[in-house]
């Protein structure tokens, strides 16, 4: 179905949509605008056919169609004056920016609703100086959770990643030399932000290398053959295009001196894994370590989002090498991620000296040990299956 000459409406889009139930739910009719964020290929596109299967939708990703709107922005007003009762999903609304002031006036005028749908806020802030004034309700959709997938595996979530299609894929490999390269051609080499190719696709690599540990931007901009001011401009780049984020220390210190240094934390296993150039990472492994708790880590994240929580996440280190992983809120719940499958005393200093100095109203350690348990000083040992369990039901992290 077209409407108009050059907007293209694609019904044949349910032959190719996901078995996967989205947690993901968007309530923006008070506002009548919703801005859709997510890296690529998380299935912003077809969670959207999916739960809205009678909107016109606008591919901007069609260069006919784009170039079109880049001559003609007024265009889209022409639309909806003539049909303004529908609901209009504009997809890779970053391509033109300059559609946000038509899209901030047919809001005012119009009964109209519009869901915009993106996969780079860098360019939405590059872009545009109208990012509708504030009226649009912001959603972000993660890869996929464990929540998501029936018969969850985590060894095929760390070696394939939780990227939709990466996940179902026999070959996984050549779906994520695919991703990294398109990422490359599309967010990088087509706005000519890096000059120096070759050394971001090396940052690429190191920043996996680094997940999960503290930054120093000198050190890696040495192993890139770049600047540390230019590797915080890389970091920044990857977060803004949502294809990670920077996790900040706790900083209220009272007794114990305390590391200030951020973390970064790529957004997909399968991903860290291939820039890592491993074939495969098995159990009682350092990278199954990090990638056990990368995994819980952005599960959490996930949670947050869909719940629309204002809580904040950090870690809790001190100078002495003591450290929590994960601290949510105001310490409302201390978390650490321990990939073994026999917990020993030695894996609780950390949660013992956040409880002695911040009180923290749980504190749980999350590993391999199926036997879930919780120690006199109220320290819950969980399986990391009764963990996520517990977290989307709602019963680890609680808001107010």
């Amino acid at each position: 179905m077209f409407l108009g000459r050059d907007i293209a409406y694609n019904q044949d889009m349910t032959s190719r949509l996901s078995s996967y139930k989205r947690i993901l739910s968007l309530d923006f009719q008070e506002a009548r605008a919703a801005l859709l964020l997510g890296p690529r290929k998380v299935g912003k596109t077809t969670f959207l056919h999916q739960k809205y299967p009678r909107a016109t939708y606008i591919d901007l990703l069609q260069t006919d169609i784009r170039a079109e709107f880049q001559i003609h922005s007024s265009k889209l007003r022409e639309i909806v004056l003539e049909f303004p009762k529908k609901l209009y999903v504009i997809d890779e609304i970053q391509k033109v920016p300059a559609l946000l002031d038509e899209i901030h006036w047919c809001l005012e005028n119009t009964t109209s609703q519009f869901i915009l749908c993106g996969s780079s806020a860098r360019k939405l802030k590059r872009g545009a100086s109208n990012l509708l004034g504030g009226r649009a309700f912001k959603y972000e959709l993660y890869p996929l959770t464990s929540r998501e997938i029936p018969h969850f595996d985590l060894m095929m979530a760390i070696n394939k990643g939780l990227i939709p299609q990466h996940y179902q894929a026999k070959n996984v490999q050549k779906f994520l030399k695919a991703y990294i390269e398109q990422y490359l051609q599309e967010e990088i080499v087509e706005e000519s932000q890096i000059r120096k190719l070759a050394s971001f696709h090396r940052f690429l690599e190191v920043s996996a290398l680094m997940n999960g540990e503290l930054l120093n931007y000198a050190n890696v901009g040495a192993d890139c053959g770049v600047s540390g001011k230019t590797v915080r401009e890389y970091y920044q780049i990857l977060e803004e295009t949502l294809l990670g984020f920077t996790l900040w220390p706790w900083r209220k210190v009272k007794t114990r001196k305390l590391i200030e240094t951020a973390k970064f934390y790529l957004f997909d296993l399968g991903v860290i894994r291939y820039l890592k150039g491993l074939d495969a990472i098995s159990l009682r492994t350092p990278e199954f370590g990090n990638s056990f708790e990368t995994f819980l880590i952005n599960e959490v994240r996930a949670y947050l989002s869909y719940q629309q929580s204002s809580k904040k996440l950090s870690y809790w280190k001190t100078t002495s090498g003591l450290e929590v992983d994960l601290v949510v809120g105001q310490m409302d719940v201390a978390l650490e991620f321990k990939s073994t499958d026999k917990v020993h005393n030695e894996h609780f200093g950390g949660l013992k000296a956040i409880i002695e100095e911040h009180h923290p109203k749980h504190a749980i350690l999350v590993c391999m040990d199926k036997n879930s348990r919780k120690l006199e000083n109220g320290i819950r040992i969980l399986y990391f299956e009764q963990f996520l369990s517990e977290l989307w039901a709602g019963e680890i992290i609680h808001e107010g």
